[in-house]
């Protein structure tokens, strides 16, 4: 008789482990490339989410198994994965709101800086309802410090030097880049290598995290040390249906986790990534290319002004409270500044 019981005990809590098994939820997560500085926010909130629900809630993240990185916008509006990342300038059409936090020259100093704007613009009516198109709920940036370019080839001792030069750059930094005479290249990340390598291009525009990651830093021969004419804006997002489906301890513990996840992730920029590009830089025997003030004031002056005007100018035709938009982020850089 005791063994009967022992026997159903047993079985029962089976069948109970089975059934919570079951009922687990299993988010699909689109990124692209390989773990990285990058990444490690998402890597982090996966972490902390499935601790706070005991493995209840789980985050499985996928590097390019789900979508190419310029369609997990398009992924995330017909649900075909929960979260993805991207960046505004990858497709400025489909997010033009937020393609704002990448004008050149803003004078963004920090990532902390970057966080606390993008938050804010991110908050905006318009911009929800920008990304509301595509069924997507903003839920962290991802800030980056501003990018410098890294080339092959007779390194340039002047802004005039740039004219011809094929610079894969994006949004903003593109813009800024063409008004030097650079021929700027729109392609992903994970493109970029290979151009490098088979001469289509002949400098780069990225993060130091990028450049190392990638492999260019592997076949530069100059390094532009304070050009920083932008960043690039690349949001994690996910899907809103699936948001609202979650549970309130779910949504509590995805939610609760992003501010952690973003320490996590400037922490690991600031402290190891950082830390690690000047001595690559060094081994690699990288040649450092430093502008004078007076020749980054004129490239600010010549760039600045006109790509936010022409900005406002052809987002205001699209519907959106574009000067507004530019005004609250001028206002939040004097703010945190």
């Amino acid at each position: 008789m005791k063994r009967s019981i022992l026997k159903l005990i047993v079985a029962g809590a089976i069948t109970c482990t089975f059934v919570a098994e079951a009922f687990a939820t299993e988010w699909n997560v689109s990124l692209w490339g390989k773990r990285r500085a990058f990444t490690e926010h998402v890597e982090k909130l996966a972490e902390l989410v499935e601790k706070k629900t005991d493995g209840k809630f789980k985050l499985k993240i996928s590097y390019g198994g789900l979508s190419k990185n310029k369609e997990n916008l398009d992924g995330i509006s017909i649900g075909a994965f929960e979260m993805a990342q991207f960046c505004a300038g990858y497709h400025a059409d489909k997010n033009p709101s937020i393609t704002v936090l990448e004008l050149p020259f803003l004078g963004v100093k920090s990532l902390e800086q970057e966080v606390k704007i993008s938050k804010t613009v991110y908050n905006h009516p318009a911009v929800k309802k920008d990304l509301a198109r595509w069924s997507a709920t903003l839920l962290m940036p991802s800030p980056l410090p501003q990018y410098n370019v890294l080339g092959v080839g007779k390194k340039p001792n002047g802004l005039e030097d740039f004219k011809g030069l094929t610079v894969r750059a994006t949004g903003g930094i593109g813009r800024a880049m063409k008004a030097v005479g650079a021929v700027p290249t729109s392609m992903s990340a994970s493109e970029v290598r290979q151009a490098l390598d088979s001469g289509v291009i002949k400098a780069v525009a990225f993060a130091p995290h990028a450049h190392m990651a990638f492999g260019t830093v592997e076949k530069g021969k100059w390094w532009t040390t304070n050009l920083n004419p932008g960043t690039v804006n690349c949001p994690v997002v996910v899907n809103t249906d699936a948001l609202n489906k979650l549970s309130k301890s779910e949504k509590e513990a995805l939610l609760g986790s992003v501010d952690e996840a973003l320490d996590h992730y400037i922490s690991t920029y600031n402290k190891k990534t950082m830390a690690a590009w000047g001595p690559k830089l060094e081994s690699k025997k990288i040649e450092k290319v430093t502008f004078s003030k007076d020749a980054i004031a004129a490239f600010k002056k010549k760039v600045a002004a006109p790509a936010a005007n022409a900005w406002i100018e052809q987002n205001k035709k699209r519907g959106l409270p574009a000067k507004e938009l530019y005004d609250l982020v001028v206002s939040e850089i004097k703010k945190t500044n």
